[in-house]
C-alpha cells in the first residue's frame, strides 16, 4: 500500500484527489504545518525538503506534485488519467503541470513565503503586494489560452485537472476574483461536482 503525506491548504490536495480518482490502495497521513510536523526528524527522513506531498511507494519515496501525478497515472492506466499512449499529448500535460509548479505556485508563494527569496522586510512586502498581479497574469493566460475544453486537455479528465483545481482554490487569498476568469471558474465548478473531489476536499477540511 502506498502512503501519501499531505497537509491542508497545500498542493498535496492534487495528488490526493488523483489517488482517489485512480482507485489506488493508499493511506493518507496528515501533517500539521502549524505544529511544524514537516520539520520533525521522522518526516525529514522521508522528505528532507520538509514539504508535501510525499508518496511512499514500494520502490521508494517520490516528491513534487508533477512527479506524483504522472506516477499515479502510469501506475493505474485503466483510470485513464493521462494520454499515456500519445507522447505529444502527454508532454502537453506535463508542460501544463510544470507551469503550475514552476510559475503559478512560485508566484503564489511570494504572498507568505517571501523570506525564501529575501531578508529585507521592504523587499518581502513588495513581493506580497505583487501577488495579485503576478498570479493574476498567470491565471489570465490559463483562462484565455490553456484550457482546451471542459477539462484542461479537452474532452478527457486528466492529472492536470486536480492540480489546476488546487491552485484555483487559492485565488481568493491571492486577491483574485475567480468570477473574472470564466473558463477557470467553470472548470472549478465542474471539479467541485466530482465525488472524489468532494470526498478529499472534506478530508482536508477536517469534516
Amino acid at each position: 500500500m502506498m502512503k501519501l503525506y499531505y497537509s491542508p491548504n497545500s498542493c498535496s490536495l492534487a495528488s490526493h484527489i488523483a489517488l482517489e480518482e485512480a482507485g489506488a490502495d493508499y493511506e493518507a497521513v496528515r501533517l500539521d504545518f502549524t505544529k511544524e510536523d514537516q520539520k520533525a526528524a521522522d518526516y525529514l527522513a522521508i522528505n528532507p525538503k520538509a514539504r508535501v506531498p510525499s508518496l511512499i511507494t514500494n520502490q521508494g519515496v517520490l516528491s513534487e506534485t508533477p512527479a506524483l501525478l504522472l506516477f499515479i497515472a502510469q501506475s493505474y492506466p485503466d483510470a485513464a488519467l493521462a494520454p499515456l499512449n500519445d507522447p505529444f499529448a502527454l508532454a502537453q500535460a506535463q508542460a501544463f503541470n510544470s507551469y503550475l509548479c514552476s510559475s503559478v505556485h512560485v508566484a503564489h508563494a511570494h504572498l507568505r513565503r517571501g523570506h525564501r527569496w529575501a531578508d529585507d522586510p521592504v523587499a518581502i512586502e513588495a513581493m506580497r503586494a505583487k501577488v495579485p498581479q503576478s498570479v493574476g497574469e498567470c491565471f489570465d493566460l490559463i483562462n484565455n489560452t490553456m484550457i482546451k475544453g471542459p477539462w484542461v486537455l479537452g474532452d478527457h479528465y486528466s492529472i492536470c485537472d486536480p492540480y489546476l483545481f488546487t491552485l484555483t482554490g487559492w485565488l481568493p487569498g491571492d486577491g483574485i476574483d475567480r468570477a473574472d476568469l470564466p473558463n477557470v471558474d467553470a472548470h472549478y465548478q465542474r471539479m467541485s461536482a466530482r465525488a472524489a473531489v468532494q470526498k478529499i476536499v472534506a478530508i482536508h477540511a477536517g469534516t
